[in-house]
């Protein structure tokens, strides 16, 4: 009997010892896992559908049951040229932020910003690597770059930045592969020059 006691405690350490030094301790550092491209890409569209990057990043168009994606512009972000009635910053002090019709565009206390076009064209991320895409996203650096201005709200890399190390890479050759969508987004605005 004690012999058995024994055994199923060796085994029990045995176990709680592998699944101690297989845990990953930290939510992004998963650098080790290697994914075929085509795997990558595949969660990468799973990714960027189940978190929702349509919702800012691409414009939408009035359909019979209200805004529907503007799929010959996907992932082009707000598109320039766009016209926008003047913001009625006054319910911004009760509290309030307002959206663009289409939700590409955002104005609160930071001022008015406008969704990137995260689409695989030169004038969103076609020219991009992958650290640029890795810094833009943990360290909210617009084009991915440590000297350029923080990204602005609502853009919420904070909770973004938590995905793995793959997760990213997915999330980037996904967007790497979309429709490209020339189409430079305008730059921020202050409160001042609304």
């Amino acid at each position: 009997m004690k012999k058995s006691i024994l055994i199923l405690a060796a085994l029990a350490a045995s176990v709680s010892f592998a699944m101690i030094a297989c845990t990953n301790t930290s939510a992004n550092s998963d650098n080790t896992v290697i994914i075929s491209q085509d795997s990558l890409i595949k969660r990468g569209s799973y990714l960027v559908n189940a978190m929702g990057c349509d919702d800012c990043h691409s414009p939408k168009k009035m359909g019979p049951a209200g805004p529907e994606l503007d799929m010959e512009h996907r992932f082009g972000g707000h598109l320039a040229g766009t016209p926008l009635g003047k913001p009625n910053t006054s319910v911004m002090k009760d509290g309030y932020m307002l959206f663009a019709m289409d939700l590409t565009s955002a104005v609160g206390p930071w001022g008015q910003s406008y969704a990137a076009n995260i689409s695989s064209d030169e004038t969103g991320l076609g020219n991009w690597s992958e650290n640029q895409f890795m810094t833009a996203i943990r360290q909210g650096k617009s084009k991915g770059l440590k000297e350029a201005r923080d990204l602005l709200p609502p853009m919420p890399w904070f909770v973004y930045r938590n995905l793995s190390d793959t997760d990213l890479r997915s999330i980037f050759a996904f967007l790497k592969t979309t429709r490209p969508v020339h189409n430079v987004v305008p730059g921020p605005k202050s409160l001042k020059e609304l």
